[in-house]
């Protein structure tokens, strides 16, 4: 019996001495925990997507507080975010344009065709792995909705064949943008035109897999007066930071797939 008791003290002895130990060494190595990540991390939206550029709402929010990022890097929170960052660093919030995802392709039913019928798993990274998916356009959208599946808020639907996003409820996430097996989707400005066809056939063999396929006929480009838009690799497409909206592209495209945004 004596023994048994000896033993429980000399455990219970050796518990508080560890519990002293480890007491003081919280103390003595703690790490200042700068109470502006706090408060900017609570601030976030929580949606951990990387669309500011860094690994999640926690990372951007230490960035936030060494001064190396801007509060209106944040598109899924918006100008409100941005605001409520600036004011915990005691900054003046600055506005952002609005960005917005858009699907680069225009091949609908209407306008374009299958190879082949696929059947099998309804998820566009699947059937790309079959013919890219079957369709005459190699490029093109698959259509079985793997970014509508990824999008949190119900801003993409699969309309007639193609993937279309509605830019009022987009919140610039990027979850469409890796979804695509195709790259077809970006994250652009709303403000600025887009070409939305990712074909990059000549223009001959174009008109016979999409009747609204870009055939790089350079209308565009020799139309736009402000170097916004060049034609690279049989393909049209858009440089936002030069794009004016003034419109003189889409009113020359033969083919009538470049979209001018209306403005904000």
């Amino acid at each position: 019996m004596n023994e048994i008791l000896i033993a429980v003290l000399v455990v219970g002895a050796i518990g508080l001495v560890v519990a002293v130990v480890l007491s003081f060494a919280s103390v003595f190595f703690a790490v200042p925990v700068d109470e502006r990540v706090e408060k900017l991390t609570e601030a976030l939206p929580g949606a951990n997507c990387g669309a500011c550029g860094y690994s999640g709402c926690s990372g951007y929010a230490q960035a936030l507080s060494k001064g190396e990022a801007k509060p209106g890097a944040c598109p899924v929170g918006g100008e409100a975010v941005a605001a409520e960052l600036a004011a915990i660093l005691g900054v003046e919030a600055q506005s952002q344009a609005r960005t917005t995802a858009r699907v680069m392709c225009s091949g609908s039913c209407d306008n374009t065709g299958k190879r082949i019928n696929y059947k099998g798993i309804t998820s566009c990274s699947a059937a790309n792995q079959i013919l890219g998916g079957g369709g005459k356009c190699s490029y093109g959208c698959i259509g079985l909705g793997d970014c509508v599946s990824e999008c949190e808020y119900g801003a993409i639907k699969v309309c007639n064949g193609v993937a279309m996003v509605n830019e009022s409820l987009c919140r610039s996430c990027k979850k469409c943008v890796l979804a695509c097996p195709k790259g077809l989707i970006e994250i652009v400005p709303v403000r600025s035109a887009a070409v939305l066809c990712s074909n990059h056939d000549k223009g001959v063999q174009t008109k016979d897999l999409c009747s609204i396929g870009c055939i790089g006929c350079m209308k565009c480009q020799k139309v736009c007066e402000h170097g916004a838009i060049k034609v690279d690799n049989f393909k049209a497409s858009v440089d936002p930071q030069r794009c004016t909206l003034c419109g003189k592209c889409a009113e020359v495209c033969p083919k009538g797939v470049i979209k001018a945004a209306a403005p904000q």
